[in-house]
């Protein structure tokens, strides 16, 4: 399938990009700054909104040894439980959340990280799920998942090329046909020498899939080259101001930082075009301004054409360049005057 939609977007082959603002713990525990998030995606022009559905409980187990210590990174120094503790979006903000994005036209879905999550997101009636990259290779949830029979994103950070063939054969085994997959590094932030872009043509061509990006890395280059390679799905975090904090606010982009994205997505997207040699529209015009021959001294009948009395120059409605070697030595047919485009006829070559 090279195609599918999420709400009444399609997305896929020969489509503008779809632009999802991922909230996730960005809220900072204020269900108000959700709701401003979600009214600041709308206006930026992204197409949907993503959260994320677990618990602290739901995601590890309460404990102090070295495994369940973060080192290095955004996140140095937590425990996972703290970490997921203060992230999470509360179970009872969801509809609330849901409400909200229907209310102002935007679609709303989440990455479910347990069965249990699943059946909520159901009870909601989310129209899509995404896969998280560090869950991608939980068959039994991407089981649980396809069995909703709703379309499928799922970022592949971290995968080989093994991992990703199998996930999506265990998705595709249970009827999951209106999927895509999302480049991914899974570096927080990351850097766009990492980015590696070229893989996403590849794995459209191994999997015959839309492929995306999921961004974590600062600003908005790679999104935007990612669509130069064919991406047709761009994620990418969303905060209100990375001054004020948050779990993820260090690779997050801020509303007008969003608004350039989707704008330089679609500009993107519209400049791959064809294959195309012919003149376009806003060439046509211009095509005066190349060069030609012309008189630039009055040149009486018989008179020799001279590097003195014609030159290449602008316009271009004289005769091109590449004619000048024929015509220095002739003599003129006619009086030309000064400012004259020159033509075969005037040197006896018509």
């Amino acid at each position: 399938m090279t195609s599918f939609k999420i709400g009444s977007q399609e997305i896929g082959t020969g489509f503008r990009p779809y632009v999802i603002a991922e909230l996730s713990g960005n809220h900072n525990g204020d269900i108000n700054r959700i709701f401003a998030l979600i009214d600041a995606a709308k206006q930026a022009g992204a197409d949907a909104i993503k959260i994320q559905t677990y618990t602290a409980d739901t995601m590890t187990i309460d404990c102090d040894l070295d495994d369940f210590m973060i080192s290095g990174g955004p996140w140095d120094g937590y425990r996972l439980y703290d970490l997921y503790a203060e992230a999470h979006t509360p179970w009872e903000w969801h509809q609330q959340i849901f409400d909200r994005c229907n209310e102002i036209g935007i679609t709303v879905f989440s990455t479910p990280f347990d069965h249990s999550a699943v059946d909520f997101l159901q009870e909601l009636g989310a129209p899509a799920y995404k896969v998280a990259s560090f869950e991608m290779t939980d068959l039994p949830l991407l089981e649980k998942i396809a069995s909703t029979g709703k379309p499928v994103i799922m970022s592949t950070g971290l995968a080989s090329i093994s991992e990703i063939s199998e996930s999506v054969d265990t998705l595709r085994k249970l009827g999951c046909h209106e999927l895509a997959i999302l480049h991914c590094v899974s570096g927080y932030p990351s850097d766009p020498a990492d980015a590696n872009l070229r893989t996403i043509p590849n794995m459209a061509e191994i999997f015959q899939l839309p492929v995306g990006l999921s961004d974590h890395s600062t600003g908005i280059g790679v999104s935007v080259a990612a669509v130069s390679q064919g991406a047709a799905v761009i994620e990418k975090h969303l905060t209100l101001r990375r001054s004020d904090g948050g779990v993820d606010s260090e690779f997050s982009l801020e509303p007008d930082e969003l608004r350039l994205l989707t704008e330089g997505c679609l500009a993107a997207y519209q400049s791959l075009g064809r294959v195309n040699y012919s003149l376009t529209a806003s060439e046509a015009q211009n095509y005066k301004f190349r060069r030609s021959i012309y008189a630039v001294r009055d040149i009486a009948k018989g008179e020799t054409l001279t590097g003195e009395n014609i030159r290449t120059i602008r316009p271009g409605f004289g005769l091109a360049p590449k004619f000048m070697p024929r015509v220095l030595g002739r003599t003129a047919a006619k009086d030309i005057r000064r400012g004259t485009p020159l033509s075969l006829e005037m040197v006896g070559l018509a």
